[in-house]
């Protein structure tokens, strides 16, 4: 019933396309895990999806994979580094503690609102997390997606990256 409940807040059509992905790969475990994500299957989708892997011996979160459109926003691809080199200082514990927030849950997490970009505009994005685990059982990273919508509005100054801080995030609880 949580996966219902999280879907219907969800507004936007890639992000639920995104979340119907995961919930196939799951098949009848708690959650996928990273291999079961298939990124043909994704197909269009993914410019905008992203995961992180937790490396519990370096306590942090690890990329895994970013879209196109991701890569473009943070203007860094997360493949391979650890997430306090992706996103601003200011940026990382609260970013960090929502994808904990998922893996501990472990939850579903859906936040949207007003986003500043480096791509010379402001405007409103939507963002989905999904918890991973390869065992299906015990989540190890997170699958996500986000989708941005911005104006023709420039941003102020070329240090503006996401703000985190303007969303408003809501979490869902995964049951069996």
């Amino acid at each position: 019933m949580s996966f219902a409940l999280f879907l219907s807040a969800i507004k936007d059509t890639a992000l639920l396309d995104v979340a119907a992905h995961w919930n196939t790969a799951r098949g009848n475990r708690l959650m996928p895990g990273w291999s079961d994500i298939d990124p043909v299957d994704l197909g269009r989708n993914l410019p905008i999806v992203w995961a992180w892997r937790y490396d519990a011996g370096l306590g942090t979160f690890v990329g895994r994979l970013a879209g196109e459109e991701i890569i473009a926003v943070l203007g860094v691809n997360i493949r391979g580094r650890r997430i306090e080199t992706c996103f601003r200082p200011d940026a990382v514990d609260v970013v960090c503690q929502r994808y904990r927030t998922v893996i501990e849950g472990p939850k579903f997490m859906y936040s949207y609102g007003t986003v500043f970009a480096r791509s010379g505009g402001n405007g409103v994005g939507q963002r989905i997390v999904l918890p991973l685990a390869t065992d299906g059982v015990h989540s190890n990273g997170v699958l996500g997606a986000t989708v941005y919508r911005l104006g023709i509005k420039p941003a102020i100054g070329d240090e503006i990256a996401i703000d985190h801080h303007s969303e408003i995030v809501e979490f869902y609880p995964l049951s069996a």
